[in-house]
């Protein structure tokens, strides 16, 4: 048991560096993931005190537009795995700003357009009557919010491949409180300004996500070179490395948010209690998509080196911390379920339908935190196609039938969709590590 005991201690102090590394890295990029959902949190906060059918309009409106514009924000995802596998390489990347602002704004304008059009379709999709109006409402400014988020998020990116992530996710943390005073005087009205509910609530999101863009390129103007060419075989390639986790992130957005437009279709009570669980989920989930990230930059660095044992011990590390952290989440989940629900409402009829599934996601918090960091990893080695092939069969050849089975058949309603989404998270997850660890061998044989 001492030699156990010895060699375990022995491996805690030889990784202990790489936790430490990857937590430095983590950190900055963790407030930013959390300042992205903590905006949309206050949001959810904000108008489930207003109105429940007022959240319910956001709720569903934002599925249609996390559906559409994710696959532009995987894109802009490539920018950070590119220069970082450059930069390990010994190659100059600071040239890759002025195309890499110009590929953001052009993606602003498309999914903007993207956005605004799909409110066409809203008087056709089944939602309760009085409910449409809002979501149209809600669709049109928020569309007009991409030019801000794009800008953002293709700075963040380029700055993230230096590993400089402090001022943008000081930015983004900014904005949470930006966003909840916008909101709190928006939705409710305050002074001679009416309330105007849902609408304000889309009026917030739009200044902030707006104010965020101006702020990010102004704190890179100087180094921006005017009379560098447009790179297009660098847009080719972000286009080549980020298409697969457009594609990703579109299957598993458009699994959660087809979800939320089905139950929406049921009841707005369904709906608004949907977003709640999700917004509880995704605030935890934010802790090991940051680790994923930090894993994947240092990956890619080291893959461009040719130095297979950093890969091997981030990787590694990367996967205690985050299904440790989920692990951890997931027992405050099942432990104290109607306390984190009642930090958003306390509408019993919410309680009743929520409560009972938080076991489900307690479960699901720690099949997410192994995913998430598996495809981490498979992102650095530039597999990205792989991941994007792994969420399709885990969510789309596992998932959906077996929510259909659940729901259909068995008549479990919301909780069934919630065991089929867990379920498609630990097929992904197994699917994914088994890659990487084939890839790490193949790297490690090519390197010898």
């Amino acid at each position: 048991m001492d030699k156990i005991n010895s060699n375990i201690a022995e491996k805690i102090k030889n990784y202990k560096h790489y936790f430490i590394d990857l937590l430095i890295l983590a950190l900055p990029l963790l407030i930013g993931n959390l300042g992205h959902t903590l905006i949309g949190a206050t949001d959810v906060f904000v108008v489930a005190k207003y109105k429940i059918d007022a959240l319910a309009a956001i709720s569903i409106a934002n599925s249609i537009l996390f559906t559409i514009f994710i696959f532009g924000i995987g894109l802009i995802c490539a920018v950070s795995i590119v220069l970082a596998n450059k930069r390990g390489s010994r190659q100059k990347t600071k040239k890759y700003l002025l195309s890499t602002l110009i590929f953001s704004f052009v993606l602003a304008v498309f999914f903007s357009i993207i956005c605004y059009c799909s409110k066409l379709l809203i008087p056709y999709m089944g939602f309760e009557e009085h409910l449409i109006p809002y979501i149209e409402e809600y669709i049109t400014i928020v569309s007009f919010s991409m030019f801000g988020m794009f800008l953002y998020e293709g700075v963040k990116q380029f700055l993230q491949s230096y590993e400089i992530v402090n001022f943008p996710n000081l930015i983004l943390l900014l904005a949470v409180f930006v966003n909840l005073i916008f909101d709190i005087i928006l939705v409710f009205g305050f002074g001679s300004i009416p309330s105007m509910g849902s609408k304000g609530a889309a009026i917030a999101t739009f200044s902030v996500r707006t104010l965020m863009g101006i702020i990010m390129f102004l704190y890179v103007f100087r180094f921006i070179d005017f009379k560098s060419k447009i790179d297009f075989s660098y847009m080719k390639n972000l286009i080549k490395i980020g298409y697969p986790i457009g594609a990703a992130l579109l299957l598993e957005f458009l699994a959660f948010n087809i979800v939320t437009i089905l139950v929406g279709r049921e009841s707005a009570l369904l709906a608004a209690t949907h977003s709640i669980l999700t917004t509880i989920s995704s605030s935890t989930f934010m802790v090991p998509l940051a680790i994923s990230t930090a894993v994947s930059v240092k990956v890619a660095y080291y893959y461009g080196a040719g130095k297979t044992e950093e890969i091997k011990r981030f990787s590694l590390a990367g996967l205690i911390m985050g299904v440790g952290f989920m692990a951890l989440a997931g027992i405050c989940f099942a432990l104290f379920p109607k306390q984190l629900i009642s930090l958003f409402t306390n509408n019993k009829s919410v309680l009743d339908v929520a409560i009972p599934i938080m076991m489900v996601v307690a479960m699901y918090q720690v099949f997410d935190g192994f995913q998430v960091v598996s495809g981490g990893i498979l992102k650095g080695f530039k597999l990205t196609a792989f991941v994007s092939n792994a969420v399709f069969f885990g969510y789309w050849i596992v998932g959906m039938p077996l929510a259909v089975l659940l729901v259909y058949k068995y008549d479990m309603s919301l909780r069934g969709y919630w065991i089929a989404l867990a379920v498609s998270l630990c097929v992904m997850g197994f699917v994914q590590a088994f890659m990487a660890k084939h890839k790490f061998n193949q790297v490690k044989e090519m390197y010898k």
